[in-house]
Order: structure tokens, then sequence, then C-alpha cells
């Protein structure tokens, strides 16, 4: 039987951030929070899934920052610090909190961070690339890359440092996996015509956009978005459907916002005596998250309910039925109006939604994939490149220039806070043309010169205008941008000069040790 197709994206990315220089970072702790959160909860409900025997197909994007970190071994013995912590505070909630309604909350953070350490020790990180890669080898996902250090390529001011974050992304998409990626993820979702030369000139075959990106395309697609549309140049572009994605995504009608799960924003950190935690803080002492979060959002203020695993997850089991339900029942629709031909319905999601945020996201995603999948669905599961070999005749037509994310023009990523931040980087990437060139006759002056990419890259990732604009951590996102690009004018002045202090030049290659394997090629 024809079917239609559903094609889920899971894009999981962090910003690159590694402090050697101290103890306890709390920065960091955003990538220990989305791998004992989301990613190593999403590999074993997959693995759950595939040991069911379960036929799925899956994709997921994994940014070239996100794997470098993961594959630091540095950075790992530090996650399982951060693990080994979280467990003696478990253990003393325990005793706090003995016969309270708060005891099923606490036992089911102690017995997930007790089977991660007894699972992965301090190998947490390799643990998520090799459990992906797995899963990639057993035909079960695709893995996908994005540019470098996550640009929003339309706003770079020269074509050479779109093509230096595209290339770099599939290079390292290659050292981590072995194979050049078919499939890019564009920083999001921000497209405009400049993106498309450095695709193709990098092999990438497909991508996805917002949903207007493809629906006011030209000539206006047949299919809306329920079929992909390819390029004059050949890039294939598939858009997200905007049912399926409200439906999670939707703060206010999403399922995330449902009052038996668990509340983000409460949390022991700010709840317990200080006495009783002021061990776990920060050396500063001050009161921050500590990752264990005891009620639902059931409730205003201190009236919040305690959080029930067991009802969560049978809340999140009658919440994927219905999501997939509702897919069934939105191809069939959609059919209607194709002229009985099935449509791709396409639904990206940022991954870190699915236990770190939305922390019965993976029960919901496991029970999903095996609703969509059963014997007399009439949908199934599918990748990019699945959909794109059995539809030789894909439509012809330009994109609209597009992000998703607030009113879908760019508009968080350049405004009043965070504008001032373009003039800096345009600058910089016009000197990195002029060193590459440099370097091309003079090789001394080459590794400083990587370096100076490194800077120029992790100044451009679309994550510090973000946390500016969005006044989330903008303090620490603001020093980061300004300190890349004071050691970017630094190093290239020491290269103009001919004239290096290596001592600075070690420090940043091991305090921004990213892309070991950068070359000036990427500028030159």
């Amino acid at each position: 039987m024809d079917k239609a197709k559903w094609l889920l994206i899971l894009h999981c990315h962090l910003p690159f951030i590694r402090h050697p220089e101290h103890v306890d970072f709390l920065e960091e702790h955003w990538l220990f929070e989305a791998m004992t959160g989301s990613y190593l909860p999403i590999i074993e409900s997959f693995q759950n899934l595939t040991n069911k025997g379960i036929d799925f197909r899956v994709t997921v994007s994994l940014s070239p920052t996100l794997c470098e970190m993961l594959a630091d071994s540095y950075l790992q013995k530090k996650c399982a610090n951060y693990i080994e912590k979280r467990i003696k505070l478990c253990e003393e909630e325990m005793k706090r909190l003995k016969g309270t309604d708060f005891e099923p909350a606490i036992e089911f953070y102690r017995d997930r961070f007790v089977h991660q350490i007894s699972m992965y020790g301090s190998r947490a990180g390799e643990s998520v690339l090799s459990g992906f890669k797995g899963l990639k080898e057993a035909g079960r996902i695709d893995i996908i890359t994005c540019p470098a250090t996550h640009a929003l390529l339309p706003l770079c001011n020269s074509p050479e440092s779109v093509s230096a974050q595209v290339e770099q992304g599939c290079r390292n998409h290659e050292k981590h996996f072995g194979e050049r990626p078919q499939g890019m993820w564009l920083p999001e979702c921000a497209y405009s015509p400049e993106v498309i030369q450095p695709l193709t000139d990098s092999g990438i075959r497909y991508s996805f956009l917002e949903s207007h990106g493809v629906l006011l395309a030209e000539p206006t697609p047949a299919r809306g978005v329920f079929a992909p549309i390819r390029t004059p140049e050949g890039i294939i572009f598939f858009a997200r459907d905007l049912e399926s994605s409200k439906q999670v995504w939707s703060k206010d009608e999403g399922y995330p916002g449902d009052p038996a799960y668990r509340d983000f924003f409460r949390d022991v950190g700010f709840d317990a005596p200080y006495e009783n935690i002021k061990t776990h803080l920060h050396s500063r002492g001050e009161r921050h998250p500590l990752g264990l979060k005891y009620h639902r959002i059931m409730g205003e203020g201190e009236d919040k309910m305690p959080y029930n695993p067991q009802l969560a997850k049978q809340k999140a089991i009658e919440h994927a039925r219905h999501f997939a339900d509702s897919r069934k029942k939105q191809a069939d629709i959609i059919s209607q109006y194709l002229d009985g031909e099935k449509p791709i319905i396409v639904s990206p999601y940022d991954g870190e939604l699915f236990g770190h945020w939305w922390l019965e996201g993976p029960w919901f995603l496991e029970e999903v994939i095996a609703e969509i999948e059963s014997e007399n669905s009439n949908i199934q599961t599918c990748t990019a490149m699945d959909h794109i070999a059995d539809n030789k005749a894909i439509q012809q037509s330009v994109p609209s220039v597009s992000t998703w994310g607030y009113k879908g023009y760019y508009e968080i990523w350049v405004e009043g806070k965070n504008d001032w931040i373009y003039r800096h980087l345009a600058m910089a990437e016009e000197e990195m043309k002029r060193l590459a060139q440099k370097c091309q006759r003079d090789k001394n002056r080459e590794r400083p010169a990587r370096q100076c990419i490194r800077e120029l890259m992790l100044a451009q990732s679309s994550d510090w205008p973000f946390l500016i604009g969005t006044d989330s951590s903008a303090e620490y996102a603001q020093k980061r941008l300004q300190s890349h690009i004071a050691d970017f004018w630094r190093l290239a002045e020491e290269i103009n000069n001919n004239s290096f202090d290596f001592s600075l030049l070690e420090e940043l290659e091991n305090t921004h040790n990213l892309f070991k394997d950068i070359r000036c090629d990427l500028y030159s």
C-alpha cells in the first residue's frame, strides 16, 4: 500500500563552550544537561524501538560544535563529575524529603543518573556519538550536519565566510562519521539565495526551510509544504508543517504545557534551604539551577503540585497516540487535495526540547514512532533521502528568503540589542580573506591563521545574538563575542607583522580546541 510519509528531524546543537581555566563553569552545564536529559534518553528510546523490531526512519542533525564537545575527553570527565555530584545531591534530598510526595521525583532522577554513570562513566559524550552512529548503521536514522559554528548564513558579509562555514561543517561531519553529508540543516532555517552555491560546491543535496520559505517560492509550489521543491541548481528543500509543529511547540496549545508534566522552571537550586545545597552550588555561592525539579506545571507559584513520573509518562503516551492519530487524519485530508498523491509531512524540532525542556519528550517520541509504524497505519516514517529516491519528479522552484522563529525574517538576530555585532564580523571576514592569501605565500603564518579562522567562526555563531536579543545569558554571550573578535585581531596583527606571541596562541588553541584539522584553504 502506498502510504503518506512523516519526516521527523531532530536538530541537536549547542554553542562551543569549554573553559579549562575554571574548575566549574556554569555554562558548561548546558552540555551536561543536554547529554543526560536529551541525547542519551533519545538514543535509548530509539534503541528500544529497534529492539522491538520496529522499522522506523528519523533524521538527526548534529552540529559540528556539539560533535566536537561530545568528543572532547576533558569535557567528558567534567560531565562524569557532574553526574556523580547529582547522584550525591539526590541521596541527600532523599533524606531531607523522605516520606513526602516529592520522593517519586527524586527517585526518578537518582535512578536515571545512576544508570547513566554505570553505563557510560566518563565516556558519555563518545556514547552519544557512537549511539547515533550505531543507529545510522542499523538503518534507523540519517545523520546530517550544519554549518561549522551554526552561523546565520544570510548575515555573513562575504561569500567566502558562507562557503567556509558550510565546507567546514561537511569536513567535520566526515571526521566524526566517516562520510560526507548529503543533507545540511541551515541554522534557524535561515535562507537567502547566497547560500545555494556554497551548498552545491560542498555536495549538499537537501535542506529544510520554514513553511513560508516554500509557500512563497517562485513559481508557487503546486503541493504547498507537502512536497519538496528543487532549485534550478539542484538543491532540494523540504518545508516545515505548521500543524504538527504547533502541537509540540506552542506554549499555549502544545503538549508540553500539560499540567501533568514536570515544570522546567521550579528547581531545587532555588527551592531548597541554602544550607542543604550550598556545597553543590558554584564556588561563588549564588543560587542557580541544579537540575532536580520536583513540581508539576499545574498550579501557581508555591502551590504547584509534586511531580509524579509515572503519571507524566502515561500522559506522554496519551499525547503520542493523539499526535500519531492526528498525522494519520491529516494525511487522509491532504491526499484529497493532491489528486490522490500522498503527502510528506515534515516535522522539525530542536532535539533539546525532548528531555531537557520537556522531560517526557523521549517517551513521547518512542510511542509516536511505534504508532506511526503500526501495521494498519496509513502513514510511515521516512528520511529526506528516502523520499528523494522514491520521487524523481520534484517541482523546480526558487525559495523565498525566510527563517523560522519570531516573525520569520531574522528579526531576533538583528535588532536594537545585537545589531552592533555585524560590522565587527564584516571587518574580520574581510581581513580573514587577506590573511588566507598571505598564508599561501608564507606557511610560517599558517598556524596562527588557522586559529584566526576558529576565532572568527566562533564569533559568527548565531547563539550569541540570539542570547543577547532574548536577554538570556546575555552578559556571557557578549563577553564571548568580544573575546573572539579581540583575539582574532590580536592574532591578525601578529601575522601581518610576522611577529608571534606563541604563549597566547597556545592558550587559545588549548581553550578553543575545536576543528583541529581546519585549513586556510577554506578562505583562499
